[in-house]
């Protein structure tokens, strides 16, 4: 038996079967933890394993997020769709003084449109064209002006932390070179723009508490260039990202086979990170966090959040950076250390990508509009809308997580550093077995910046995540060993 002070400085009687705070009254648990030595092996398989804390469950969306979700309009995705693959080709090192054909032609309408949509924001939306000449590069042959339209939403309350959202505007046909053919890129990637345009349309009108930036990039089919440069200038902004998604060929759920799968969409997580130091790397082999990167965690709120019938979707997570031998934007922000990760379409059909517009033994190749699904992009736009919102709402992911390692203890101790949001309510920890992919039992332990739960650390994985008043959950963090 131990004692340890409340916030009054008024001592109280502990046992391991409480929750121990530098701050507040020990919480007693509701039942008596098990010895998770008892857990049966197929735990994953057979339900939560016994142990404190109640069953993981996903968040379910709220009366303002399911009346945005309905308001996705079908229709102007499709119009935003064809609009841009009717500017013939999109480029990057195609005609910027067309008026009506080329990269330039769409930049400006796009701006426009977003123009459009931040004039019913209050002043809270701002549209800017954010451009710089990249040198000649791999395949760049001449100094080229590349230029990204951003729109971004203001947050009220937590302005500083940031979720960003992207689609690529430019295309590009067989040839990467060729940058005078038709290239209508409606899949690849005028879907992805027409949801995030969708997305800025919608939200443009609603108060959210953190920014959200909606961002048309060009130059990726040349090699990630556009959202390169806007992810350096957040960077060097000191913008807080959070989390960052790609939109890329999310056009259409019909193979080369005809297989179909209408209500899934791809999203593409890597484990160990991109922009990981030997010291981390370091870190993440003794500890076994593989599987707890940033973006690990980032996609498992996608699934908590937008896998339901609100979004009509199953999101069927893949633990890669991307697939094999290609690659989209959400790679530049992983560079930077931000967690990231790609939507994309569950089945792909070839023919419709990066290829020239031709009939080849009586098969039409091309990415045309006659060959995307608007219902499903409709969908798309649903799960990255329940998404972005219930990010921007929530209070941010915990900073300084740390798990306690300097004794050898049968329990586990906690700390992180307590957010700054007004309406925040406290935190929960959640835990798993090692072999689990998804948190599997949560324990809230109320407004506090560290707990010790008896449960060892060395059998299970731990996360720590805030609630706020609401109900809105964050994404987890996963502690590093420290003191």
């Amino acid at each position: 038996m131990g004692t340890h002070e409340t916030a009054e400085g008024r001592p109280t009687r502990s046992t391991r079967r409480t929750f121990l705070t530098a701050a507040t009254v020990a919480v007693p648990l509701a039942t008596v933890a098990v010895p998770l030595a008892a857990a049966p092996a197929a735990a994953a398989e057979a339900g939560p394993p016994p142990g404190p804390g109640r069953p993981a469950r996903p968040q379910p969306p709220d009366r303002e997020l399911s009346a945005l979700l309905r308001e996705v309009d079908r229709d102007r995705i499709e119009a935003t769709v064809r609009r841009l693959a009717a500017f013939g080709t999109r480029h990057t090192l195609s005609r910027q003084d067309d008026p009506v054909r080329g990269i330039g032609a769409a930049r400006d309408w796009i701006f426009a449109q977003l123009s459009g949509y931040a004039a019913a924001s209050g002043g809270r939306m701002t549209v800017e064209l954010q451009s710089y000449v990249q040198e000649p590069a791999s395949r760049i042959p001449t100094a080229t002006l590349i230029t990204n339209v951003v729109a971004t939403l203001r947050g009220d309350s937590a302005p500083g932390r940031t979720y960003v959202v992207t689609g690529h505007y430019d295309s590009r046909a067989t040839d990467v070179m060729d940058a005078v053919s038709d290239a209508p890129g409606a899949d690849d990637d005028a879907s992805g723009v027409a949801v995030l345009m969708e997305l800025a349309r919608l939200m443009a009108t609603r108060r959210t508490e953190a920014t959200i930036v909606f961002a048309a990039v060009a130059g990726e089919e040349q090699g990630l260039y556009g959202s390169g440069y806007l992810a350096k200038q957040l960077k060097a902004a000191g913008v807080d990202v959070q989390g960052m998604f790609s939109n890329d060929i999310i056009g259409s759920s019909t193979a080369d086979d005809g297989t179909r799968d209408p209500r899934a969409v791809r999203l593409f997580a890597e484990g160990v990170p991109t922009a990981e130091t030997p010291a981390e790397a370091n870190t993440r082999q003794s500890v076994g966090g593989e599987n707890d990167s940033a973006s690990r965690q980032l996609a498992r709120f996608v699934n908590d959040v937008a896998d339901n019938d609100a979004t009509g979707m199953r999101v069927r997570v893949i633990y890669r950076r991307d697939r094999y031998l290609r690659g989209s934007d959400h790679i530049s922000f992983l560079r930077e250390g931000w967690p990231a990760g790609r939507f994309t379409e569950p089945n792909e059909d070839f023919a419709h990508q990066h290829q020239d517009v031709r009939v080849v033994d009586g098969v039409q190749h091309g990415d045309l509009p006659e060959f995307c699904d608007f219902d499903y992009i409709t969908r798309v736009a649903r799960v990255n809308g329940a998404v972005i919102w219930s990010l921007a709402q929530a209070p941010g992911t915990p900073k300084g997580a740390t798990i306690v390692t300097t004794n050898l203890t049968n329990d586990t101790t906690l700390r992180w550093q307590r957010g700054a949001e007004p309406d925040l309510a406290g935190y929960e920890v959640v835990w798993r077995e090692t072999t689990a992919a998804e948190w599997q039992k949560v324990i809230p332990v109320g407004d506090v910046t560290e707990v010790t739960i008896d449960l060892s650390k060395d059998n299970v994985f731990f996360g720590v995540r805030a609630v706020d008043r609401d109900g809105h959950r964050s994404p987890v963090a996963f502690p590093k060993p420290g003191s």
